[in-house]
């Protein structure tokens, strides 16, 4: 468009200075042939003038008219974008409350299917212990003494005593106080200690909601002492055997981490995120977010 008026200014000055030559006043005598001629040609080079004019003016608006339409489409494009990118935000944030709403009722639903387990258990071993004392006094009428010292259907042996009777069981040590001397002795940092006093609630009390800690807390004593392959398969037993205990986000977090330890990237990411999307809204999630970010891992949504 600059063009197009540098041409016509130009156009212009030279229509104007051939008029001024062709309307200056001659005396009737200096009129001559050559001037006649001059006058002519500068009336063609007005008439030329007035049709490229015309012709400017004609393309100049249909330039005009092409360049208000295209305005007008890209403000119909961008309000179109605009539109379709606030659909698309809206979506979005939909979508992930969706997520969060459906990993929320399956964390749920893990949860209580965890602690029906963890009930179906403890209930299969009150019947066992039922079963065993009904076995128990079933049994005690035919193991009362008879006269002559020796119980019924036992070969009597030195001293009196049969030769067939069941050796004394080793005594239970009470739960409560063995589990805590056990922390005792962990935060203390007597370690071996403490790991003989887990191992005895997890060998009388296998079902009990503290065997699952104790299980833990065996797998953190290993941790402790960089025995990091020790330490993932003690997290492995409190995940396969007591997913519905308290510890169980903490087993599964340090069980990544032991496996970063041992230069295992891949197998403690693929840890930490299942984390991530078992317990989304716990606090092992959030040191597992970090993790993954000081990696330079990408989280998905609800990853």
């Amino acid at each position: 468009m600059q063009i197009a008026r540098s041409v016509r200014n130009r156009i212009f000055a030279a229509a104007l200075f051939g008029a001024v030559i062709a309307l200056t006043p001659v005396r009737a005598h200096a009129v001559s042939k050559e001037i006649i001629e001059l006058q002519t040609q500068v009336q063609q080079l007005l008439d030329m003038v007035q049709r490229i004019q015309s012709t400017l003016d004609q393309r100049f608006g249909v330039l005009q008219n092409l360049a208000q339409q295209t305005a007008d489409q890209a403000k119909q494009m961008n309000a179109t974008v605009n539109d379709l990118q606030q659909k698309i935000n809206s979506q979005s944030e939909g979508l992930g409350g969706k997520v969060d709403t459906v990993s929320g009722q399956v964390q749920s639903l893990n949860d209580s299917v965890d602690e029906l387990k963890s009930r179906i258990a403890k209930l299969d071993k009150t019947v066992q212990d039922l079963q065993a004392q009904l076995q128990t006094l079933q049994a005690a009428p035919q193991g009362a003494a008879t006269p002559g010292g020796a119980p019924a259907g036992g070969q009597p042996g030195p001293g009196g005593m049969s030769q067939g009777a069941p050796p004394p069981m080793s005594q239970k040590p009470p739960l409560q106080e063995t589990f805590q001397s056990g922390m005792r002795d962990f935060n203390a940092g007597k370690y071996e200690v403490a790991t003989g006093e887990f191992q005895d609630v997890l060998h009388f009390y296998p079902l009990d909601d503290m065997a699952g800690s104790a299980q833990f807390y065996l797998g953190e004593i290993a941790y402790q002492q960089k025995h990091y392959d020790e330490a993932v398969n003690a997290y492995n037993a409190v995940l396969e055997g007591f997913s519905g205990n308290a510890k169980a986000p903490a087993a599964q977090l340090h069980k990544g981490l032991a496996l970063l330890a041992l230069n295992k990237k891949d197998a403690g990411v693929r840890e930490l995120r299942m984390l991530i999307q078992r317990y989304p809204r716990t606090p092992e999630a959030a040191s597992a977010r970090s993790k993954l970010n000081g990696l330079g891992v990408r989280i998905v949504a609800g990853r």
